[in-house]
């Protein structure tokens, strides 16, 4: 600090080197090993006792966070007695709307400042080689519990196989059955067996491998069972009829189509022969009016001929 070396500089030589002297000792004193286990034993009675005032760990009970098919319902942990409203708080419906509040504030922010980021580890689309056929696809449900996330569906097509003969390949759609799609030559297989995604993938990639080995043995070509596609439904696919296309020789004739519908409703116009809907309703109006009755004023009755008038 300033000041001490201020009051340092004014002493005398003598004291200058006596407080040099007392401050080697000081030093040795706190460095000493008889200080430094005083010093061990005191921090570990501080931690003993502030572990005794503080609940352990492991008295507390984990908090088990809800997932999403447990969203909206009422939280167990959270339930009990509620305490008394003192008019210092809003309303539990309050709460709801302002925590939805909070949470669409934090989607916008990662929106603006963390989404834009990601462009940075784009990579283009490669297509995948011919010695990797198979497609496993994944389902993810960003980080939350869900049944279905440990799901893997697997998809290839038999001409894509390596080392396959065609009567391999046949062979090999009839070990396969209902999987197959005889129009896209797809197989699709979905394994939900095991608790994680990696068990199920390997799984899948197994069993390939024993369909591989059972359609290339020889010993049974399975030549006697006929195909059987009778789980395919096909859908009808429609095609756009090639006389309704646009082309320019029909929008030729179009525009000749309507240029002579123009010149008809010319002539029809010239010759008074078009009826106009505005004319025709102003003239029915007109005569209406001139075939209605004057209106007539009828005094009511007064008196005795009244009430009885009303009575009846």
């Amino acid at each position: 600090m300033p000041e001490e070396r201020h009051h340092y500089d004014l002493l005398s030589p003598e004291e200058k080197k006596q407080f040099q002297d007392d401050e080697r000792a000081a030093y040795e004193h706190l460095t000493s090993s008889e200080m430094e286990s005083e010093l061990q034993g005191m921090v570990s009675q501080a931690v003993y006792d502030i572990s005794r005032e503080a609940p352990r760990e492991r008295d507390i009970p984990p908090r088990i966070t809800t997932g999403l098919m447990a969203m909206g319902e009422i939280d167990e942990q959270d339930s009990g007695e509620d305490e008394d409203f003192e008019g210092d708080d809003i309303t539990s419906t309050a709460h709801g709307e302002l925590e939805q509040h909070r949470e669409i504030r934090e989607y916008a922010r990662i929106a603006s400042w963390e989404m834009p980021m990601l462009s940075k580890l784009a990579k283009p689309f490669v297509l995948p080689p011919q010695d990797k056929p198979l497609r496993f696809r994944y389902t993810t449900y960003m980080g939350e519990t869900h049944p279905a996330a440990k799901k893997v569906v697997l998809e290839f097509c038999t001409r894509d196989l390596p080392g396959l003969s065609e009567a391999q390949r046949i062979k090999l759609v009839k070990l396969i059955g209902v999987r197959y799609n005889p129009e896209t030559d797809l197989v699709k297989m979905s394994c939900e067996m095991f608790e994680t995604q990696a068990q199920n993938k390997r799984y899948l990639g197994d069993l390939v491998d024993t369909l591989m080995a059972e359609a290339q043995d020889a010993s049974d070509m399975f030549e006697d069972v006929p195909l059987d596609f009778r789980h395919h439904k096909s859908k009808p696919k429609f095609e756009f009829p090639e006389k309704w296309k646009l082309t320019e020789e029909r929008r030729a004739q179009l525009e000749e189509n309507r240029r002579q519908r123009e010149l008809r409703e010319k002539e029809r116009e010239d010759a008074g022969r078009l009826v106009d809907g505005a004319k025709v309703i102003e003239q029915v109006i007109e005569a209406m009016t001139e075939k209605a009755p004057a209106a007539v004023r009828v005094e009511a009755p007064k008196g005795k001929s009244r009430q009885r008038l009303a009575a009846r």
